[in-house]
Protein backbone atom coordinates (compact mmCIF):
# COMPACT_ATOMS: atom_id res chain seq x y z
CA UNK A 1 0.00 0.00 0.00
CA UNK A 2 1.32 3.43 -0.92
CA UNK A 3 1.37 6.07 1.82
CA UNK A 4 -1.30 8.75 1.59
CA UNK A 5 -0.32 12.29 0.69
CA UNK A 6 -2.54 13.63 3.47
CA UNK A 7 -4.33 11.87 6.30
CA UNK A 8 -8.05 12.10 6.97
CA UNK A 9 -7.24 13.89 10.24
CA UNK A 10 -5.25 16.48 8.30
CA UNK A 11 -8.15 16.96 5.86
CA UNK A 12 -10.49 17.59 8.79
CA UNK A 13 -8.00 20.00 10.38
CA UNK A 14 -7.71 21.96 7.13
CA UNK A 15 -11.50 22.05 6.73
CA UNK A 16 -11.98 23.34 10.27
CA UNK A 17 -9.64 26.21 9.52
CA UNK A 18 -11.96 27.59 6.87
CA UNK A 19 -15.50 26.93 8.11
CA UNK A 20 -17.85 28.25 10.79
CA UNK A 21 -18.02 26.03 13.85
CA UNK A 22 -20.41 26.06 16.78
CA UNK A 23 -19.94 24.11 19.99
CA UNK A 24 -22.77 21.78 20.95
CA UNK A 25 -23.52 23.70 24.17
CA UNK A 26 -24.09 26.83 22.03
CA UNK A 27 -26.26 24.90 19.57
CA UNK A 28 -28.59 23.51 22.25
CA UNK A 29 -31.89 25.33 21.97
CA UNK A 30 -31.42 26.23 18.32
CA UNK A 31 -33.29 23.07 17.31
CA UNK A 32 -36.54 24.82 18.25
CA UNK A 33 -35.83 28.01 16.28
CA UNK A 34 -37.91 28.36 13.10
CA UNK A 35 -35.03 29.97 11.19
CA UNK A 36 -32.61 27.10 11.93
CA UNK A 37 -32.31 23.73 10.18
CA UNK A 38 -30.10 21.16 11.87
CA UNK A 39 -28.89 18.60 9.35
CA UNK A 40 -27.79 15.16 10.54
CA UNK A 41 -25.21 13.59 8.21
CA UNK A 42 -24.85 10.35 10.14
CA UNK A 43 -25.83 7.03 8.65
CA UNK A 44 -29.51 6.20 9.17
CA UNK A 45 -28.43 3.28 11.39
CA UNK A 46 -26.65 5.74 13.72
CA UNK A 47 -29.87 7.77 14.01
CA UNK A 48 -31.88 4.63 14.73
CA UNK A 49 -29.39 3.31 17.29
CA UNK A 50 -28.37 6.52 19.08
CA UNK A 51 -31.30 8.84 18.52
CA UNK A 52 -31.20 12.28 16.94
CA UNK A 53 -31.53 15.98 17.65
CA UNK A 54 -35.23 16.89 17.78
CA UNK A 55 -36.50 18.61 14.62
CA UNK A 56 -33.30 17.74 12.73
CA UNK A 57 -33.46 16.48 9.18
CA UNK A 58 -31.45 13.56 7.85
CA UNK A 59 -29.27 14.04 4.80
CA UNK A 60 -26.91 11.24 3.85
CA UNK A 61 -23.36 12.54 3.56
CA UNK A 62 -22.97 10.94 0.16
CA UNK A 63 -25.88 12.94 -1.28
CA UNK A 64 -25.58 16.38 0.30
CA UNK A 65 -23.78 18.14 -2.58
CA UNK A 66 -26.58 16.97 -4.88
CA UNK A 67 -29.37 17.83 -2.43
CA UNK A 68 -28.23 21.47 -2.07
CA UNK A 69 -27.69 22.07 -5.80
CA UNK A 70 -30.82 23.49 -7.50
CA UNK A 71 -29.53 22.19 -10.84
CA UNK A 72 -29.23 18.62 -9.59
CA UNK A 73 -32.04 16.11 -10.20
CA UNK A 74 -31.71 15.24 -6.49
CA UNK A 75 -32.24 18.81 -5.21
CA UNK A 76 -34.28 19.15 -2.00
CA UNK A 77 -36.33 22.34 -1.62
CA UNK A 78 -35.53 22.72 2.09
CA UNK A 79 -32.02 23.81 1.10
CA UNK A 80 -33.37 26.75 -0.91
CA UNK A 81 -35.09 28.25 2.12
CA UNK A 82 -33.55 31.33 3.79
CA UNK A 83 -32.53 29.48 6.95
CA UNK A 84 -29.46 29.00 9.09
CA UNK A 85 -28.11 25.53 8.31
CA UNK A 86 -26.12 23.71 10.98
CA UNK A 87 -24.70 20.31 10.07
CA UNK A 88 -23.51 17.57 12.39
CA UNK A 89 -22.26 14.01 12.44
CA UNK A 90 -21.18 11.87 15.38
CA UNK A 91 -17.95 13.65 16.31
CA UNK A 92 -17.52 16.57 13.92
CA UNK A 93 -15.22 15.03 11.33
CA UNK A 94 -17.69 14.21 8.55
CA UNK A 95 -19.58 17.44 9.09
CA UNK A 96 -16.39 19.53 8.90
CA UNK A 97 -15.49 17.97 5.55
CA UNK A 98 -19.05 18.34 4.29
CA UNK A 99 -19.41 21.98 5.29
CA UNK A 100 -16.04 22.81 3.72
CA UNK A 101 -17.20 21.24 0.45
CA UNK A 102 -20.61 22.89 0.35
CA UNK A 103 -19.20 26.26 1.42
CA UNK A 104 -16.89 25.95 -1.58
CA UNK A 105 -20.01 25.42 -3.71
CA UNK A 106 -21.42 28.68 -2.32
CA UNK A 107 -23.80 27.24 0.28
CA UNK A 108 -23.68 29.02 3.64
CA UNK A 109 -23.52 26.49 6.47
CA UNK A 110 -21.76 25.74 9.73
CA UNK A 111 -21.31 22.63 11.81
CA UNK A 112 -21.40 21.41 15.38
CA UNK A 113 -17.70 20.99 16.08
CA UNK A 114 -18.08 18.23 18.67
CA UNK A 115 -20.95 16.47 16.90
CA UNK A 116 -23.82 14.46 18.27
CA UNK A 117 -21.61 13.01 21.01
CA UNK A 118 -20.92 16.53 22.23
CA UNK A 119 -24.61 17.37 21.98
CA UNK A 120 -25.50 14.42 24.22
CA UNK A 121 -22.70 15.08 26.73
CA UNK A 122 -23.72 18.75 26.90
CA UNK A 123 -27.26 17.73 27.86
CA UNK A 124 -29.00 18.30 24.52
CA UNK A 125 -32.38 16.71 23.97
CA UNK A 126 -32.47 13.44 22.03
CA UNK A 127 -35.42 12.03 20.08
CA UNK A 128 -35.82 8.37 19.22
CA UNK A 129 -37.59 6.68 16.34
CA UNK A 130 -40.79 4.92 17.33
CA UNK A 131 -40.65 1.14 17.27
CA UNK A 132 -43.39 -0.77 15.45
CA UNK A 133 -42.97 -3.81 17.64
Amino acid sequence: MRPLKISSADLVHRARGRIKEIHSRDAIGLETEAHVVIVDLRDIRERQRDGFIPNSIHAPRGMIEFWIDPESPYFKQIFAEPKRFIFHCASGWRSALTVAAINEMGFDAEHIEDGFRGWVSSGGAVSRLQSNG
